[in-house]
């Protein structure tokens, strides 16, 4: 039996997003709204969408892969495989499985999570906990194709969506400082219906009434969702922060999950974050869900170059509403 660790560490970083890219104006064509309009108001210039033969699979193994050789790991080590996602490749069977199989993980076990935007909160904490626990290697990944989730005709998720995979590699370490110093995972079941797809689940299943719209994505309010989105990632940093024993000004790389630019910005001013501090990739990769976090991390990783003892700070909110903030020592 593997003795626990005192401390985890992130060892290996990787990303992938797809060759495509959709400008602005080619959505604005379709949607019959005026040039700049999705700039001013999201913040987005242009994101990715996954070629036709494309799986969710593909992305995230591209990531994983990256991450992998970033690590510069024995693969045998990899004792768990973590995809967060809200797209796999089939309802049944999970997509970690397979994933974990091509990336040659042959001692992996494999679970995929869907846990909307905060998906890759709710993995790395997982992650930690079992790298903690028993001293043993883990594999995050996240990554969405939500280009064949949008409604084409519905303004509020046709102008945010993308696809992308972003993934990170969890160890142990005998640094006792080094992970989660702080962490506030939060739900709110109230807004459950701001963001969903109405069929296709025990609810409401498929049938042969079930048209093509009734699989895709809708925003019912985007105002109650940009409210409970900047609250909730607010209230989940400071008890994560309180929880560290450290404040804003503490934070030297914050990565907010990349709804959009008003969102992240809203909340940086409440949490009053200095605007230097902020990794941000929303403005070229858009809003893919889960992924956005560790994609953003990964982009960023040659140019901010976290240095050891650096202080993170990870927040998100989405679909359910789930939601939550983690402190974590670099």
């Amino acid at each position: 039996m593997r003795r626990s660790a005192p401390g985890v560490e992130i060892i290996g970083l990787g990303h992938h997003a797809p060759d495509r890219i959709v400008t602005n104006g080619e959505i604005e064509a379709r949607l019959g709204l005026e040039p700049g309009w999705i700039k001013r108001r999201t913040g987005i210039d242009e994101r990715r969408f996954a070629a036709d033969d494309v799986a969710l699979s593909d992305m995230a193994v591209a990531a994983g892969e990256m991450a992998l050789v970033d690590a510069g790991i024995d693969r045998d080590s990899v004792a768990l495989t973590i995809l967060a996602t809200s797209t796999p490749d089939h309802l049944l069977p999970p997509s970690a499985p397979l994933v974990a199989h091509r990336l040659r993980l042959a001692s992996s076990g494999g679970i995929d999570m869907a846990g909307a935007c905060a998906g890759f909160l709710y993995a790395l904490a997982f992650a930690e906990s079992y790298a903690r626990a028993h001293g043993r290697i883990v594999l995050v990944i996240a990554a969405n194709i939500l280009s064949r989730r949008i409604n084409p005709a519905e303004r509020a998720s046709a102008v945010l969506f993308a696809d992308a995979a972003g993934a990170a590699v969890i160890a142990p370490t005998e640094r006792e400082d080094a992970g989660i110093l702080g962490i506030e995972l939060a739900a709110d079941g109230s807004g459950y219906d701001l963001i969903k797809i109405p069929k296709g689940g025990s609810r409401e299943p498929f049938s042969s009434a079930t048209t093509a719209a009734d699989l895709l994505m809708t925003i019912s309010d985007g105002k109650a969702v940009f409210v409970k989105a900047v609250e909730m990632m607010n209230e989940s940093a400071h008890t994560a922060l309180e929880q560290a024993a450290l404040s804003t000004a503490d934070v030297d790389h914050w990565i907010p999950h990349q709804a959009n630019t008003r969102i992240i910005e809203a909340t940086r001013h409440k949490l009053g974050i200095a605007p230097g501090r902020v990794v941000s990739s929303v403005a070229h990769f858009a809003n893919s869900s889960a992924a956005t976090i560790p994609l953003t991390m990964s982009l960023a990783a040659s140019e901010r170059r976290y240095q050891q003892g650096d202080t993170l700070l990870f927040t998100a909110a989405g679909a359910g509403l789930t939601g939550g903030a983690i402190v974590w020592r670099w």
